[in-house]
């Protein structure tokens, strides 16, 4: 506590020291100082109550201790704020501090090919200073020949020079790259720190304003869905609930009270109830400020220690938490990689990565043995020209000199595997993510997590709620049935009888949260605006449309008189109040769904507002011709009621069944929430796009099948199901009343709407369509959500989008990116984005890989033949830089365009390299191949110039060698402009203006080409070139276009040879560490066996058996029948209990309890004694791949012959791993 303490005073020096001076001599004269408060807040329960009590007597004398009133709030007056931020501190957390640039750099400079360049670079830098003693050079033979003009001899060091300027530019390249990557990341986080605004009450009024603006002595509002973001003692809470395992690590939530326990503490949510509290502690003095005060201290002690473990922990780009929660013990929320393995709730690495990290690591490991084999095969042919044929002897003083040679081989091998190597991937997906990110600000898109973005790009179901998403979110009451009378529009004055208009403003006015309210508009003419909840915004607009005023019930029953509350939650579907009457007794104000309100009413109000007897006869009539007729009309149905209790005794209000039950119903009212114009266009572009749009809402059916036949949701002539919760669980239990996939599997495919649902189903449906096997690929499944309730399932699916307007914190907590417009088509926005990524990817690929195959067949080839890479080191390094960096800033910031919504989602497991663009690889590989080795063999005859080849050490550049060099570049450049398009387009240059950085990148490019050639000189090994061979080059550059529309025109269908590469981690059954796993592409007929396996997270002890295993059961998987493997019940990873994610079973959320998990784990042994097999599948289309233009993989369908044995080889490997 010490070091805390003294952390505290060091960020706040005007701080109180002392707790135990007089109270007159506290700072700033407060009743009471920050240790004070410190110490106050660390308790919990009955001792907080005890010490609330001896120290100050009560919680309105704490208030008056702070000079703050319990009503009224703090006065705006800003020296007051200051004085209190100067005392007690600012509600901010200090971020880590950011990585310095020149931290980067070094980080940049760990490279391993870098390193070793820089050695061969310093070793050929210290040779070129030596000359052997003169004389001698004859007896180390012509090996040191060429060397006649002494300028020349002299110039040796300019290679190494030239070697340690690239590596320079490549760090600084990279090093300013994650510089500006760490940034952005900080500006969004700053951004959603931002968005989080809270409510407090200032000279009687109630405002939000931002967290970060909240001081000590504040009354804070806090409500439904809220998360904490200072701590306080409450002063008056309705019902109040509190979540506060992301403190205590406690799952349960702990019921807060003035009089029970009354510590709020902030990271913490609410998650049922409302209430107010006295703020009584900010940023680093909160208690989840502590303990990020303790790891930011912790941390910094261990850099001191050991600063080789900071290079291990990569803890990039930390970033300043505005009282954020605790998910970020490990110290803020970092880059990507960081990210997804301390976000537990992100089950794998995205889609994306997954594919790029296993091709990436293929490549290099192909490079690693062509740049081996390269050094050896120089150094065996001159070690046997050199000793063995022409019969030399190893002089001691011609050792430098043979060093030399040794040195200079090293260096060719290294430049091999520098240009095999695609560091450009984690460039190229960064940049893309980050410029895609940037850009969906503006389409109202915040993303929280980078990969979401690309993960939203292979979206195949999205499950939308309604309300908000898919409707305006302004309700108005439109229909009503009062006195038993329905009324189409609302009843004029004097229509109604005054005994039940009077009951009926109360009933509306008290029964609702304070906080709504009903305000004038901001300008003339225009809409009253609505604040708070919208159903209740809609029954009190209601209210003043039958020209009454609710304000003046609120006045005259303040809140604090409520004497019970029961506050709205998913369970219940409805709110009840209960109120002391003036003459004795009490009554209950109850609002709520209306087949859940009417089944507790025993009587209702006639025309006169007299009580009549209400009977299940009479209630099956109402619902029949009142509530369906709205329901079929898209409204939403509301049905209120009141029940007196008389004052003794004292009814037991615990027992809430008996309290809401027997009520009188006062009237229903149908409650439109319009559609939004531009979604019916948008689900639309969904459809087309292959996208299932699911509506997942509360609503009753009959309004949900409405509102999604008006959305285009559900279509006639379309077979498809639309079933509410009861049905929903109904038909997915099974007899012990447990989840059965299969069962879900036959409910999924073609359900459209789910009605009534409460957010265990919503979790439940997201769960099961992202279980399923049913179909080839593996659903990818997007959820939106604004509701506290929803964060299971927005945390369980691939993508969980969070309401920016309507959402609470704990949805936002729980989402990937926040719709700042809450609007659905934000959404295909977010679509058209992802798969713009995934794209745009594609397009480096096929550029890059194009470079790469060219160069290391032509350096390999080269030495092997002529003893000399055609490609000089520095030259490599600069072909390396153009197509690492500058390409993948090019190809990765194309715009998206509407065609990109035209093709199917491609899938999981569709491989990143399709056929098309293998066919694209490969036939401009063998353009530039063919040019090149033409050139370098017969060049010197067709320009009539002299022989590159065989050229002694140190000798000055040749024409012969730039052209090649210059060709070579050239055609890159030309490449890169038929790399714009992936799907066998014919038109390369279709709307390439749209891209400035593209055409400024191709020419800038360009521009540093001609400058190099012309003016390189000795360290770039150019020699000027005359403008008869730099058209020469340029025409065989614009070749490669020419060369585009001539591959183009082959029907990649007749290549049945050409294999796929770059396949995803199958269907989850790769894990995050296998990707090293060496095979090239996984064939057909494994594919078919292995598809259905749904594989969880191993640790990294279990691999190096996973994939010794896999090998040997590879090869004899062809000995074995084609058998499919059996399709398993999700529930089966439950039998690992080290391997499922608690995320997805958590039970901090009101309905996942504990029973479910008892049921669930039972299901799971059942499930792992005998696993029966799905029945088979039909075969499906063959355009499963569903690449834009050529269908990619052919799946051959497995003839399914009844059910396979358990006992299939690589069942029963992969279960025993």
């Amino acid at each position: 506590m010490g070091d805390l303490a003294n952390s505290a005073v060091g960020f706040y020096p005007k701080a109180q020291r002392g707790g135990g001076e007089a109270e007159a001599s506290h700072a700033g004269g407060f009743g009471c100082s920050l240790e004070e408060l410190r110490e106050l807040m660390e308790l919990r329960g009955p001792e907080a109550l005890q010490k609330v009590e001896e120290s100050y007597g009560d919680v309105y004398e704490l208030c008056r201790r702070l000079n703050s009133s319990p009503t009224d709030g703090l006065s705006d007056n800003p020296s007051d704020l200051e004085k209190r931020r100067q005392v007690f501190g600012q509600n901010f957390i200090p971020p880590k501090k950011a990585k310095s640039f020149l931290a980067l750099v070094w980080e940049a400079l760990q490279d391993v090919t870098l390193i070793i360049l820089e050695i061969a670079a310093i070793i050929s830098l210290g040779l070129s200073f030596y000359q052997p003693p003169g004389g001698e050079t004859e007896v180390c033979g012509d090996v040191s020949g060429g060397a006649e003009d002494e300028g020349e001899a002299e110039a040796g060091w300019i290679e190494g020079a030239a070697i340690l300027l690239s590596v320079v530019c490549v760090v600084l390249v990279t090093a300013f790259n994650d510089w500006s990557k760490e940034k952005q990341f900080r500006g969004l986080q700053s951004r959603i720190e931002l968005e989080q605004k809270f409510t407090v009450i200032r000279n009687a009024n109630l405002i939000q304003i931002h967290v970060a603006e909240i001081v000590v002595g504040d009354i804070a509002q806090v409500k439904y869905g809220d998360l904490l973001p200072a701590d306080g003692v409450v002063i008056q809470s309705n019902d109040l609930k509190i979540d506060e395992s992301s403190l205590t690590g406690e799952s349960d939530h702990v019921r807060k009270s003035v009089e029970k326990d009354p510590m709020l503490l902030s990271g913490t949510h609410v998650m049922e109830g409302s209430g107010r509290m006295v703020v009584t502690a900010v940023g680093v003095n909160s208690q989840s400020g502590i303990i990020f005060t303790l790891l930011g201290a912790g941390e910094g002690e261990e850099e001191e220690e050991e600063k080789k473990e900071k290079k291990a922990k990569k803890q990039d780009g930390a970033v300043a938490m505005e009282m954020q929660p605790l998910k970020s013990a490990e110290g803020g929320e970092v880059e990507e990689k960081e990210k997804k393995k301390s976000n537990v709730n992100k089950k794998e690495k995205s889609v994306l990565q997954g594919k790029l990290t296993k091709l990436a690591v293929q490549i290099g490991k192909a490079g690693l043995v062509m740049s081996a084999i390269t050094v050896i095969i120089l150094v065996l042919y001159f070690v046997i020209e050199t000793f063995v044929i022409e019969g030399r002897v190893w002089l001691t003083e011609c050792t430098p000199v043979y060093v030399q040679y040794f040195v200079k081989f090293f260096i060719i091998g290294v430049t091999v595997l520098v240009v095999a190597v695609p560091e450009g991937l984690p460039l190229a997906v960064t940049i893309s993510l980050a410029y895609s990110v940037k850009k969906m600000m503006k389409d109202n898109n915040l993303v929280r997590h980078l990969d979401a973005c690309e993960t939203m790009g292979n979206a195949t179901a999205i499950c939308s709620d309604k309300t908000g998403t898919l409707t305006t979110n302004r309700m108005t009451v439109v229909q009503s049935h009062v006195g038993e009378v329905t009324y189409r529009e609302v009843p004029g004055p004097g229509v109604l009888s005054p005994a039940i208009l009077d009951v009926l403003v109360s009933a509306i006015a008290v029964n609702s949260a304070y906080t709504t309210k009903i305000l004038p508009p901001d300008q003339e003419g225009g809409l009253p605006k609505q604040v708070g909840n919208k159903t209740e915004c809609a029954l009190l607009g209601f209210v003043q449309d039958l020209h009454r005023d609710y304000q003046a019930v609120r006045v005259q029953i303040p809140e604090e008189k409520l004497y019970k509350v029961y506050t709205f939650n998913s369970v219940r579907k409805s709110m009840s109040t209960v109120v002391c009457l003036p003459e004795g007794g009490f009554r209950l104000y109850s609002k709520g769904a209306s087949e859940i309100i009417l089944k507790k009413c025993s009587s209702i109000l006639t025309a006169s507002g007299e009580p009549r007897l209400f009977r299940p006869r009479d209630r099956d009539e109402m619902v029949k011709k009142v509530i369906e007729p709205m329901a079929c009309e898209g409204l939403r149905t509301i049905c209120i009621a009141y029940r007196d209790f008389t004052g003794t005794p004292e009814p037991d209000w615990d027992s809430e069944s008996d309290i809401v039950g027997e009520l009188t119903c006062i009237c229903v009212v149908g409650i439109e929430d319009p559609v939004r114009p531009e979604v019916p266009e948008a689900i639309r572009k969904c459809q087309r796009a292959g996208i299932t749009v699911r509506m997942v809402t509360g609503d009753n059916i009959n309004t949900a099948r409405a509102i999604a036949a008006k959305c285009g949701i559900i279509q006639a002539g379309e077979e498809f199901l639309c079933i509410d919760g009861k049905e929903f669980n109904r038909r997915i239990r099974n007899e012990k009343g447990e989840i059965e996939q299969e069962r879900i599997d036959k409910i999924w495919p073609k359900l459209r709407v789910l009605a009534r649902s409460s957010p265990t189903d919503k979790h439940t449906l997201v769960k099961g369509i992202i279980d399923s096997t049913v179909l080839e690929q593996r659903q990818v499944v997007a959820v939106t959500g604004d509701g506290t309730n929803d964060g299971p399932a927005l945390k369980k699916a691939d993508v969980g989008f969070a309401m920016g307007i309507a959402g609470t914190d704990v949805a936002k907590e729980a989402s990937d990116i926040i719709l700042t417009d809450d609007n659905f088509s934000s959404i295909v926005k977010a679509v058209m984005w992802g798969r713009n990524v995934y794209d745009s990817i594609s397009k480096f690929l096929q550029f890059q890989l194009t470079v790469n195959v060219v160069a290391v067949i032509v350096a390999f080839t080269g030495a092997c033949i002529t003893q000399d890479s055609p490609l000089k080191a520095v030259q490599m390094l600069w072909v390396n830089l153009i197509m690492d960096t500058f390409a993948s800033l090019a190809l990765a910031t194309e715009p998206p365009t509407e065609s990109l919504l035209l093709r199917r989602p491609y899938g999981r497991n569709k491989p990143l390299i399709s056929r098309t663009m293998m066919k694209n690889i490969l036939g401009h590989a063998v353009y530039q191949l063919t040019i090149i080795f033409t050139l370098l063999f017969v060049g010197e005859l067709f320009f009539d110039i002299d022989s590159g080849r065989n050229a002694p050490l140190h000798s000055p550049p040749s024409e012969h060698y730039t052209i090649i060099f210059n060709t070579f570049v050239l055609m890159q450049l030309f490449n890169e402009i038929n790399a714009r398009k992936i799907h066998g387009e014919r038109n390369v240059f279709d709307s390439i203006f749209r891209n400035p950085i593209f055409c400024s990148i191709v020419l800038g490019t360009f521009v540093m080409q001609i400058v190099i050639v012309q003016w390189g000189g000795k360290p770039f090994s150019c020699a000027p070139l005359n403008v008869e061979q730099w058209l020469w080059c340029l025409f065989v550059g614009v070749g490669e276009l020419l060369w585009g529309q001539l591959i183009s025109s082959i029907p990649t269908s007749h290549l049945k040879c050409l294999k796929e590469a770059g396949h995803g981690p199958g269907q989850d059954e790769i894990s995050d560490d296998e990707l090293a796993d060496d095979e090239d592409e996984i064939d057909h007929a494994e594919r078919e066996l292995r598809r259905g396996q749904i594989l969880w997270f191993r640790g990294m002890n279990r691999i190096q058996t996973q994939i010794r295993v896999v090998r040997a059961f590879r090869s004899s998987a062809y000995e074995v029948e084609k058998k499919p493997d059996p399709r398993n019940s999700i529930h089966n990873f439950m039998s690992h209990p080290q391997e499922f994610l608690l995320n997805d079973f958590i039970h901090n959320i009101p309905l996942i309890d504990d029973t479910d998990l008892e049921e669930e784990s039972e299901l799971s042994v059942k499930h792992n004694q005998h696993r029966p097999p799905l029945p088979p599948l039909t075969p499906s289309s063959p355009n499963k791949n569903n690449n834009a233009i050529d269908s990619g993989i052919y799946l051959t369908p497995s003839t399914h012959t009844g059910a396979s044995s358990p006992a299939s080889p690589l069942h029963s490997v992969e279960t025993s791993l």
